[in-house]
Formats: structure tokens, C-alpha cells, sequence
């Protein structure tokens, strides 16, 4: 059996998947361990894990769009997180000595230390932003700018024929065709569908509170972006009032973002969106890959309201594959987002369009096909060459 060596971020939207995948690498009778911050970690994987714990680095809540959002992104955390953790990740494999380093796209340090270690690697892309990027001016270059930065963290030589947020061996991709179309991937990449397995941390749910008469809608905009969602989930609740009677409505948001929700709402800072997922007729978004793959891989259709990175990616493939329609997230009025979401929950060609796109997610294998393709190139001689026993910077 394979060793394997996860190297995560701590956002609870990118940690989902590789947990689902190192459950199945376990069931298969590899060895796992971890590393990331402990106090996200342990809670999920266990008291009796291996952690090599980085620390954690918070980082600024922002509220921008565009360009200035990707931005953002690589200059106020992918760049400085990286530097945070890149001595604890490089220590981890040479101590770890594992077969393959699963990496986080983000956590570039884990590549860098993989590529140093001589010890082959795979990315695991949690978002589209990368896999599928978006058509914003000045995206490539700045993008690659961004990576010789990263680079430029250690003493190792830049390797151009790396691309550090893909690896060369395997780049596994939480989608599916179905979703990205005819859109170019990387080289070696390989589509699973969405990973999902047991989350540890999925908080209960008040089912005395449920509804069974009435459709059901679950509203979230992720854990990255509640501080932008005020004003769109007061025009939610206004949008859903006239379909109280007939729906209600799930909101993950915390008592200071929607301090008084209507009778037809039922508001929680968390929700085990899993656990829901299979009793909803639709789903709210922001357009964060994992939620709309966890909403579609129920045959769930989704009305997407995107606010930055790869959201309005995501929100194109949803539309064009006919799962959901896409709605402003800034300036969609409460009479727009009813009629968005009666045509959701009334038209049967959506649901059906979202089942086509949840097959096609069970066909490609998720967790299990991720794990199978990790195993095999664990398994697999590799022609690699480290470049030597460069320090750190």
C-alpha cells in the first residue's frame, strides 16, 4: 500500500474534497496523513491521524469583483500563505517520505516541497477559477507573475516547464464535462465529479422545524462572502414572501447578517448541506464550485448569483448546461429573483438538466476515481529528476 502526504488550506470549502478522498484512500487500505492547521484538521480527521500542523494564517475579508478580486486573492492570501506554511510543508515531506503529495491548487509551498523532495505530486482543484479561467484582461499574465513570485520564495531553480498551481502528474478536477464543455484542461488532468464523503464536522439540524408540505430552497453564499450578503438576503426574503405559502427556505447565515427571519425561513450559520441536499428542490448560490457540484450531483437545479473568481465561470457552465439561470448578486430585485426561482422549481426541464450533470458526476467516480487515480500513480515508476538539496530561502 501508498503513502500519501494531503497538504490543505484552511477554508472549510477546500477541505471537503480531499477529506472525501483520503476516507477513500484509507477504505482502500492506504496510509494518509495531513498537513495543514490543527485546529481545522483534527476535527475532521481523527484523534489518531499523522498532522504536521503549518500553523494558521487568517487573512482580510475583502469585498472585491473582477480583476481586483483575483487580485486580492494571490496578493492577500494564495502569496502570503505560502509563505507562511512553506518551512512546516517542507519539513513534513522529508520527515512524511511519502510516496505521493496531494496538494491543495492553492497550496503552493506542498508542490514546491514535492518538487525539492523529488517526490511526484497531484493537484486538486476545489474551485474553476484556474481549471477553466475566466475571460478577464491581463488574467494570464498576472497569474503567471503571481507564480514566479512563489518561486522566487525558495533558492530552487524556476523550472518553466512547471506550472506550479498544475501538476505534471496528475491534476484531478471536481467536474465534469458536463459542466466545462469543450473548454481546454491541463495536461494529465483527469475529471472525478465532486468528492463527497463523511463530514465530521456537519453540525445537527432542528428536523422538528421541517416542513414536509412544502418545497424547500436552500440560500448560501459560502463562508467566504457572508459579509457581502446583507442586502441579498433581504431581497431574497422579499423575493421568497410571495411563495411562503408554498416554500420554505433554508439560510446558512449568521444571526448578525439576517437578524430576523421571516416564518418561512429557517436561518443557521451552518447546515448540513449534505444531510439537505437530497430533500431540496433548489438551491441559491454564489457559484462556488462545491456547492453548486453538491446541488447538481443531487439532480438539484441551482440560481446562481456570482460575486467574484470563478463564480460567474461556474455560473456560464450551470446556464449552458441548462441546471439553472444566473441572477445579479448585486442588483437583481426581489421581483427578478422570484421569477428565477418559480421557473427553477416549476420547470421541470431544469431539474432534469441538473440530473443529466449529477449522472455524469456519478459516472466519472468522485472520491473513489480520485483515490484509484491517486493510487496508481503511487504506483507508477516515475521519471523525475529533484533538483538537488536546495534550501529554503
Amino acid at each position: 500500500m501508498a503513502r500519501f502526504l494531503f497538504v490543505v488550506l484552511p477554508v472549510a470549502s477546500h477541505l471537503n474534497a480531499p477529506l472525501a478522498i483520503g476516507q477513500a484512500l484509507r477504505a482502500a487500505g492506504h496510509e494518509v496523513a495531513w498537513c495543514g492547521p490543527r485546529t481545522d484538521l483534527r476535527p475532521l480527521i481523527g484523534p489518531d491521524a499523522t498532522l504536521y500542523p503549518t500553523g494558521k494564517r487568517y487573512f482580510r475579508l475583502d469585498g472585491e469583483t473582477g480583476m481586483a478580486s483575483v487580485r486580492s486573492l494571490w496578493e492577500g492570501h494564495v502569496l502570503p500563505v505560502n509563505r507562511f506554511i512553506r518551512d512546516a510543508v517542507d519539513r513534513a515531506v522529508a520527515e512524511h517520505r511519502p510516496d505521493v503529495v496531494v496538494v491543495d491548487q492553492y497550496a503552493l509551498a506542498g508542490a514546491l516541497a514535492a518538487h525539492r523532495h523529488g517526490v511526484p505530486w497531484a493537484t486538486f482543484c476545489v474551485g474553476a477559477l484556474e481549471l477553466t479561467p475566466p475571460d478577464l484582461p491581463g488574467f494570464t499574465d498576472y497569474v503567471r507573475a503571481q507564480l514566479a513570485r512563489v518561486w522566487a520564495m525558495t533558492d530552487l531553480p524556476v523550472d518553466d516547464a512547471i506550472d506550479l498551481r498544475f501538476s505534471p502528474y496528475l491534476v484531478l478536477g471536481l467536474t465534469s464535462t458536463a459542466l466545462t464543455g469543450a473548454t481546454p484542461l491541463p495536461a494529465r488532468c483527469v475529471l472525478t465529479g465532486p468528492a463527497l464523503g463523511h463530514r465530521p464536522d456537519a453540525p445537527a439540524f432542528d428536523w422538528a422545524t421541517w416542513d414536509p408540505s412544502r418545497r424547500h430552497l436552500l440560500v448560501t453564499v459560502g463562508t467566504m462572502a457572508e459579509h457581502l450578503a446583507r442586502d441579498f438576503y433581504q431581497r431574497m426574503m422579499a423575493a421568497t414572501a410571495a411563495l411562503a405559502d408554498q416554500v420554505q427556505v433554508v439560510v446558512t447565515a449568521s444571526p448578525d447578517v439576517l437578524p430576523d427571519p421571516p416564518a418561512h425561513v429557517l436561518a443557521a450559520p451552518r447546515v448540513p448541506v449534505l444531510e439537505l441536499m437530497p430533500r431540496l428542490d433548489a438551491v441559491v448560490s454564489h457559484g462556488g464550485l462545491g456547492t453548486v457540484t453538491e446541488a447538481l450531483a443531487h439532480g438539484v437545479p441551482v440560481v446562481v448569483a456570482p460575486i467574484r473568481h470563478d463564480h460567474p465561470t461556474v455560473a456560464r457552465q450551470v446556464t449552458e448546461a441548462g441546471a439553472g439561470i444566473e441572477v445579479a448578486f448585486a442588483s437583481a430585485t426581489p421581483a427578478d429573483l422570484t421569477a428565477a426561482l418559480t421557473a427553477v422549481l416549476d420547470d421541470p426541464g431544469y431539474r432534469a438538466a441538473a440530473r443529466r450533470v449529477g449522472e455524469s458526476f456519478a459516472a466519472a467516480g468522485g472520491a473513489t476515481a480520485a483515490a484509484r487515480h491517486l493510487a496508481a500513480l503511487a504506483a507508477r515508476p516515475i521519471d523525475h529528476c529533484p533538483s538537488g538539496t536546495a534550501t529554503l530561502a
